[in-house]
């Protein structure tokens, strides 16, 4: 394929593409190229498709698409047979030789093979009749079933760069900004600062050298929805990073993505490529005169980089840490040149806007927080994955209608939004609108869009421990309320964990949270102590039953729970003692075992492994 030059050139290649692509007679979808997928067994399941395809001479009677991430990431690998849309899930390399032979060749629907939905105890033939992907919106993750990621032809098909000709041919730098300040799009990285006045702010700086940078450093536990992008769409991301270039005038780009996403670098490196074989990265871009380039930069996987300024000095080879703003990015940023930040799914919405316009987009979600919102929806929730939804929407529609609730009947206790920096949400708060002032009311975050189900056997103190310590750990410790707040925090909850605490804590607590929230420097610091003001805030019984008590009521806090072997129960099978790593248990075949406490370590593998409920475990000390 040669350069394409203009718009003309776009239109006419879409149209070409377009066409080949209507002469498809049957098409199978298989989602392997992302890391859900792979971890699935996907590559194995892609090579019995070619070799079974190949064996039936289908070559050139069915279109083979390999896509990324569907966003149902539990039944992940998934294939879709069109037409029609029948979805198979969760399919092994056994599954392919079956499914070519009845669905691809005769026709035929494999009801078992179907997803069974759990709550109607129903096959599903359709994935968009799934409850799963009933309630989203999917702009942003909508292409992912029609992508290749590794084909740049694809995304031209769908309508890719058609955004970018649109700017660089009908619209001024202003005309993009005022565009996407209408659109009232708010950065999709943390705390949702207006995405069009970021841009304003960095073109009104004079300066003959300007960056832009997408932060694809993601280090939430549990979060990856901007890695999903970049491995599922990348040339999203790319083309809305050349559009905000053209907007505030820079001329390079940087994407900063962490190491640990190999699969995504691999992707964007080869979407970079393709985009300048085309000619929409580089010199005179679709014969606009207008330049840009990008270049990935690999962050070694601290959580404090995903805070601007320490991820700008990571870029120049300095230590990630944070500096004082301000002055901003935007005035001083890389390399002390005017700079914009913006994250993978702020950027990924930025052709979406142009090719739809704004008062389109801003029909979606709420007047102060418009268009949609992914989430990674994990934790103890039956149906996790990728879900992106109409900012607004509440959290009791994504947790039970999208997510389906808890797999195992439990009842649902918390969520926690906005990874280890957001809070835990109460279960009688869930009709909370998801939208930035919700949330921020409530004490939590939108942040990058991690969203952790807890249920009743989740101990919130121990939440409260655990995003403590992992942020004590990330602190860059250039800031001494963050270093010295946290680590003296974590030390506390620590404390209350082994039945050390003291019910003057709580307000030492509560002091050290708003000391550390309102002093430190940077981001990082400013919501370090969210898990723990909000814990706190809404479920202070259970604090105080693990100070006044000495007792864990989700029976998680090892030092305060022990286990005993009813006698009644036991019939002596000795699978307790057999599977007992400390050797703390008693007993001979068919006669009563004991549990020797001061051997004991808690593990709780005798408990699991009893087939007569006869290990109880016990809270308090």
């Amino acid at each position: 394929m040669k350069r394409i030059k203009s718009a003309k050139e776009l239109a006419e290649f879409t149209r070409k593409i377009r066409a080949e692509k209507k002469k498809e007679r049957k098409r199978i979808i298989v989602s392997i190229r992302a890391t859900c997928c792979y971890l699935k067994g996907s590559k194995e399941v892609a090579s019995v498709l070619e070799d079974e395809v190949k064996k039936r001479k289908l070559e050139n009677k069915v279109t083979l698409l390999m896509t990324g991430c569907l966003g149902f990431c539990q039944v992940e690998p998934v294939m879709v047979i069109q037409p029609g849309d029948i979805f198979y899930p969760s399919i092994t390399p056994e599954a392919v030789p079956e499914i070519l032979d009845a669905t691809v060749i005769k026709g035929e629907i494999l009801d078992h093979r179907l997803y069974l939905d759990p709550e109607r105890k129903k096959r599903i033939v359709h994935w968009d009749e799934i409850p799963f992907y009933k309630r989203q919106l999917r702009l942003v993750l909508g292409n992912n079933g029609e992508i290749d990621p590794t084909r740049i032809e694809d995304y031209i098909a769908v309508g890719g760069y058609k955004a970018l000709a649109r700017t660089l041919t009908q619209m001024s730098p202003e005309k993009v900004i005022a565009e996407i300040k209408k659109s009232g799009l708010r950065g999709r990285g943390g705390a949702g600062f207006p995405t069009g006045v970021k841009w304003e702010v960095t073109r009104r700086e004079k300066s003959d050298v300007k960056y832009v940078i997408c932060n694809a450093d993601e280090g939430d536990p549990g979060a990856y929805m901007d890695r999903s992008i970049l491995e599922s769409n990348p040339h999203s991301v790319i083309e809305g990073m050349i559009i905000g270039a053209y907007a505030i005038g820079a001329k390079e780009g940087w994407i900063y993505v962490r190491n640990e996403y190999p699969l995504a670098i691999e992707h964007l490196t080869l979407a970079i490529a393709a985009a300048e074989k085309f000619g929409f990265l580089g010199k005179n871009i679709l014969d606009s005169g207008f330049d840009f380039s990008i270049k990935i930069s690999k962050g070694a996987g601290a959580f404090v980089c995903g805070e601007e300024t320490a991820l700008i000095a990571s870029i120049e080879g300095k230590r990630g840490i944070p500096r004082q703003r301000p002055p901003f990015p935007s005035t001083s940023g890389l390399w002390g040149k005017p700079t914009n930040i913006n994250n993978v799914e702020t950027w990924a919405n930025v052709p979406i806007i142009i090719a739809k316009g704004a008062d389109e987009f801003r029909k979606i979600g709420t007047k102060t927080s418009t268009g949609t919102k992914i989430f990674s929806l994990v934790g103890k929730v039956r149906n996790t994955g990728l879900v992106e939804v109409p900012m607004g929407i509440t959290l009791e529609e994504v947790v039970f209608d999208i997510g389906g609730g808890t797999p195992n009947g439990k009842k649902v206790k918390a969520v926690q939004t906005g990874g280890p920096s957001g809070g835990c949400i109460p279960r009688r708060l869930f009709s909370l609108p998801v939208d930035y002032e919700s949330l921020s009311q409530a004490g939590s975050i939108m942040g990058s869009g991690g969203m952790i189900v807890m249920d009743e056997d989740t101990c919130m103190v121990d939440v409260a421990k655990y995003f403590t310590n992992f942020l004590q750990d990330e602190s860059c410790g250039k800031c001494s309320t963050c270093r010295e707040g946290t680590q003296r925090m974590y030390s506390i909850l620590n404390d209350i964990t082994e039945g050390r605490g003291k019910e003057e804590d709580l307000s030492l607590l509560e002091e050290l949270g708003d000391v550390v929230k309102d002093a430190s420097m940077c981001g990082l610091g400013q919501t370090a102590s969210n898990p723990l003001l909000t814990t706190l805030r809404y479920f202070k019984n259970e604090y105080l039953a693990h100070i006044k008590e000495k007792r864990c009521p989700a029976g998680v806090c090892k030092a305060l729970i022990r286990f005993e072997i009813v006698a009644e129960k036991c019939t002596g099978c000795t699978l307790c003692r057999k599977n007992c790593p400390a050797e703390a248990i008693t007993g001979e075949p068919k006669k009563i075992h004991s549990i020797i406490e001061e051997k004991c370590i808690k593990c709780g593998i005798c408990y699991d492994v009893c087939k007569f409920d006869a290990v109880e475990k016990k809270s308090g000390v």
